[in-house]
């Protein structure tokens, strides 16, 4: 685990946040915005800090355009929490009170005609409520709108990034000493939790262990089945760690695997190399998807991989870009992405390997480095 980098764990600053605010202001204009509506979600924590206590029916939002100063409309009461986030210094907060009308507050700075990115975490109320209090406007999603506004990490963001991959890796080397032949998946995925917060995550979001036949569903919850000699297990774990998010996938099998995990295994092995070979700064996203599927298609497996090759990792676990056919956005150097092929063989198993990339000057960087073999587990 990479504990030297300062950068890993050193919080950002008033100046980080203004500088994103102004960045997002500057996208939009080049979208054809007029601005940007952002609700409590990851965008709201990304451009400034500020993470409300409880999201509610009382309106929050961050009201960013080119012609007045970034402006957080909150409740009176969260208003106390609001000055104390980092990236205060560089807003005007604006309150209302219970009994008070919040959407002609926040309307009153939102031009009549304006077409606006709106959070896609927003509630439909809320929405509902700023489109009555300004008619004539028009909204679009933050992802249709702008998807590759949190994109591209900088050095501290791929920084946290690195020390999540690695707090994962040292996750998974743990997890190989622990018995898994007679104990039930949720005791296992109760162990990758442990583990996970040992090596320092904040959050776990998810900890998928799919044995035997409940491998072949890739978003199986573990469950009560009790995993047995000759199992292939997939484990899919993942979270936050200085806010940044782990995702990795790797398949074991406990006790000397069958012939044909071995073959599934491996070639699910040089597919997902396929797809991280593929990265290159300027390559369409649909790309890596479509390198690591030609590998499993021309195994005779092309039906069995039910699902994208990857998606974005930031201040999410799951955001864009997505590795999908259909997906033209060029890769950038400081995207960061899963790479993550399966076979999924239904009523029998299923096999996953994942890890996460970011985008260089000349290829990939993987922030997974644990061996992608196939593991014998006891």
């Amino acid at each position: 685990m990479n504990t030297t980098d300062p950068t890993a764990s050193a919080p950002f600053t008033s100046a980080d946040y203004a500088a994103r605010m102004r960045r997002a202001v500057a996208e939009a204009t080049r979208a054809g915005l007029d601005g940007l509506l952002v609700m409590p979600g990851p965008e709201l924590v990304w451009l400034t800090g500020y993470r409300p206590t409880a999201i509610t029916e009382r309106l929050t939002v961050l009201v960013l355009a080119a012609d007045h100063e970034p402006t957080l409309v909150v409740p009176a009461l969260e208003r106390p929490d609001a000055e104390g986030a980092t990236g205060a210094p560089g807003l005007m907060i604006v309150d209302w009170a219970d009994g008070e009308d919040p959407f002609a507050r926040a309307g009153a700075l939102i031009r009549a005609d304006a077409t606006l990115g709106i959070s896609d975490s927003a509630w439909a109320m809320h929405l509902l409520g700023l489109q009555d209090a300004v008619p004539g406007t028009s909204y679009l999603s933050l992802t249709q709108s702008l998807p590759m506004l949190r994109a591209v990490k900088d050095a501290a963001e791929l920084a946290r990034l690195e020390a999540a991959g690695a707090a994962a890796d040292a996750t998974y080397e743990q997890i190989l000493g622990v018995r898994f032949a007679g104990r039930r998946e949720t005791e296992v995925a109760a162990d990758l939790a442990r583990l996970l917060r040992e090596f320092g995550h904040e959050q776990v979001d998810f900890t998928v262990v799919g044995s035997g036949p409940n491998g072949a569903n890739p978003h199986h919850e573990a469950g009560e089945r009790t995993i047995e000699v000759g199992d292939a297990v997939v484990l899919d774990f993942g979270g936050l760690m200085h806010g940044y998010g782990s995702d990795t996938s790797r398949t074991v099998c406990v006790g000397e695997p069958r012939p044909e995990i071995r073959d599934v295994h491996e070639i699910v092995r040089l597919a997902q190399q396929a797809g991280v070979d593929a990265v290159q700064p300027g390559v369409a996203c649909q790309e890596i998807d479509r390198a690591a599927r030609a590998v499993i298609s021309d195994a005779g497996y092309g039906d069995k991989f039910i699902h994208r090759t990857g998606h974005g990792i930031g201040t999410t676990t799951h955001e864009p870009p997505y590795m999908i056919e259909g997906e033209e956005q060029p890769l950038v150097p400081g995207m960061c992405f899963s790479v993550e092929p399966g076979i999924y063989l239904a009523g029998r198993f299923g096999v996953r390997i994942e890890d996460i990339v970011t985008v260089t000057d000349t290829g990939a960087r993987r922030f997974n480095n644990t061996e992608r073999e196939l593991r014998i587990v006891g």
